[in-house]
């Protein structure tokens, strides 16, 4: 895992115990959010706006005219893990995952940086950047600027433009009836993260979840030459069982989920037997409970609801394509997670069922 070379900073120094909240688990509640989109304006229509705030999809998309678009996102959060350069590594990689999410090749990013000064060496801060440069490196994209503020908590990520052909854009509301769901990284990273700011989680297993959460989503960008993926989004603070919501909701139909089937951190219930759950886990499953048919235990809800940070890329594919995307699985080491976890149905009254 790549390392800090900076010695000046203070090690000691832990950036959760700064923040309220930490990684996506900073989100505005869905309800809340709801809320606060409800009051805004509709706009100027632009025609080129291939992919704006009408939908709840990952970036927006703009029709350049020669067959090509261009991605833009933004996305920040608070520190989810002590380690400067790992904090900036792993927002990097979670900004980036949202042009990857739509199929697009990431081409420069800025970045956002709230810093409390009066708090914390500006020197810590500077580690952020560098590890931010390092996941920019790995997209082979530059980090070509930015903006900072002097802020009450550290915030930090980035925003990324993106390329892709027109053709070949992936959103969020194009699933169909009969497609096979994939999930490309294990869940457990909200749990993580608060088992981190309580301080009781081992140094082992940081490391896995640092590994996993600073993991570049670049099969993206090969899926979305594939037309039987269907659809794609990654899955991030509103967890897997919501983002699949909002993926059923969007595509006009409904879903299946084998428990058995998802992929999960092996060692995550060592922490949810020690009751350590995000806040925005209760959140999510307040949004998502009504819409989601048979699941009573406790432990699935913990784990379907579990806010994610750079998480995977969920991905909706067609009977026959499943070979192609697997094969591309393959290419690039995801072996653990070529069995689908679930597959879309028709709309029923639920908009996605746990067998």
């Amino acid at each position: 895992m790549p390392q800090s070379k900076s010695v000046e900073t203070d090690t000691k120094i832990k950036l959760t115990q700064f923040s309220h909240g930490g990684g996506c688990g900073c989100k505005i509640e869905p309800a809340v959010l709801s809320v606060i989109l409800s009051n805004k304006r509709s706009g100027s229509f632009f025609k080129e706006l291939l992919v704006g705030n009408q939908s709840n999809d990952d970036a927006a998309v703009w029709d350049l005219g020669n067959g090509m678009s261009m991605i833009n996102t933004v996305d920040f959060f608070m520190p989810i893990v002590d380690d400067a350069f790992q904090f900036g590594r792993i927002a990097a990689a979670n900004a980036i995952s949202d042009v990857y999410a739509m199929g697009g090749k990431p081409v420069f990013a800025n970045a956002i940086l709230g810093w409390p000064i009066a708090k914390l060496s500006p020197l810590i801060a500077g580690e952020v950047l560098n590890g931010a440069i390092s996941i920019c490196e790995e997209a082979g994209i530059p980090l070509a600027g930015g903006h900072s503020i002097d802020a009450p908590e550290p915030i930090f990520g980035l925003s990324v433009n993106g390329i892709i052909d027109t053709k070949n854009v992936k959103k969020n509301n194009s699933a169909k009836v009969g497609d096979f769901l994939f999930l490309t990284k294990p869940l457990g990273m909200g749990i993580m993260g608060s088992s981190i700011k309580k301080g009781v989680v081992s140094d082992e297993h940081i490391e896995v979840a640092i590994k996993w959460m600073t993991t570049l989503n670049k099969i993206g960008n090969d899926l979305s030459a594939i037309e039987g993926v269907n659809s794609m989004t990654d899955v991030t603070g509103f967890s897997l069982l919501g983002h699949l919501i909002e993926m059923t909701e969007g595509s006009g139909v409904s879903a299946e989920i084998n428990f058995s089937k998802v992929p999960l951190l092996s060692f995550v219930d060592h922490y949810l037997n020690q009751n350590i759950i995000p806040g925005n886990t209760k959140k999510n499953w307040k949004n998502n409970e009504s819409k989601t048919k048979d699941l009573k235990d406790q432990r699935k809800i913990n784990l379907l609801n579990d806010p994610q940070t750079s998480g995977g890329l969920l991905v909706s594919v067609s009977p026959e394509s499943v070979k192609n995307v697997q094969q591309l699985f393959i290419k690039y080491g995801l072996n653990d997670f070529m069995v689908p976890i679930g597959k879309m149905i028709g709309k029923s009254n639920f908009e996605v069922t746990i067998i």
